[in-house]
């Protein structure tokens, strides 16, 4: 065996190692970049599928419940794709029943009340969650401006009223303890809270409301009779309980500049 040849020789085992190595880290980053997808679209799925349950039920409309339903789809679509060993028949078809009784209207709502402090911002927490979500799905293309852009302005109305939930818990309390100057603060930081969304009008007639009702405990005072604060305050109470059910706020709920 000549020289030349033992040289052809190694050059030929050199490129074969060469292209081996190459090779195996394709594979090893095509393997890798798949399970990063996997888990990417497992997390979409699981956020989405998290903020349907979890965000107060009085708080979303049916087409943030479709958006949230869309986004879980699309991440079961990818997730099929990808082939992963995740129960995504089970997820679509859930999805699927889920989406049906919403487009039929027979979707449960289960109020949730704001009464403390942690209560009000994990919601908030959710409702920032919901908020990156939306921009993303335009971002992305799925849904388009004029949608993002409303919802976008609904769900800042929601983490508005969280907050005015809460004082509004407050001042009710202060009003059963007799504390009248508290629960006048307390609406008047309800209010404040609201005001933040001029241009929603159910936030307008809130804060209309709140102020109505500030001047009723002014005017009643710190030491009118108890059963007076109790019967002016169960009226607004059911007011406030009901801001949002009902087919009048969903109308107004699209509003637009």
């Amino acid at each position: 065996m000549n020289t030349t040849t033992i040289v052809i020789l190694l050059a030929a085992i050199v490129t074969v190692s060469i292209v081996f190595v190459v090779l195996s880290q394709m594979r090893e980053k095509a393997r890798i970049e798949r399970a990063r997808r996997i888990t990417a679209q497992q997390d979409a799925y699981k956020r989405a599928s998290r903020l349907l349950d979890e965000i107060p039920g009085q708080y979303l409309t049916a087409e943030l419940k479709l958006l949230l339903i869309k986004r879980m789809e699309k991440a079961c679509g990818e997730l099929a794709g990808l082939k992963s060993d995740l129960p995504v028949k089970e997820w679509q078809k859930s999805a699927g029943e889920l989406k049906t009784q919403i487009l039929e209207k027979q979707d449960k709502t289960t109020p949730v009340k704001i009464d403390s402090a942690e209560k009000s911002n994990y919601i908030k927490e959710l409702l920032q969650n919901l908020f990156k979500m939306i921009e993303t799905m335009h971002k992305s293309g799925e849904i388009d401006a004029a949608t993002a852009k409303k919802n976008l302005k609904y769900v800042l109305f929601l983490v508005h009223k969280t907050h005015a939930d809460l004082h509004v818990f407050q001042a009710r309390v202060y009003v059963r303890q007799n504390e009248i100057r508290k629960a006048i603060h307390a609406y008047h930081l309800a209010s404040t809270e609201l005001g933040k969304s001029r241009d929603n009008p159910l936030a307008m007639k809130a804060v209309k409301s709140f102020r109505i009702r500030i001047k009723e405990l002014e005017a009643l005072g710190a030491e009118s009779d108890g059963e007076q604060h109790s019967q002016s305050q169960s009226k607004l109470d059911r007011d406030w309980d009901t801001f949002l059910h009902g087919e009048e706020w969903k109308k107004k709920a699209d509003y637009d500049d």
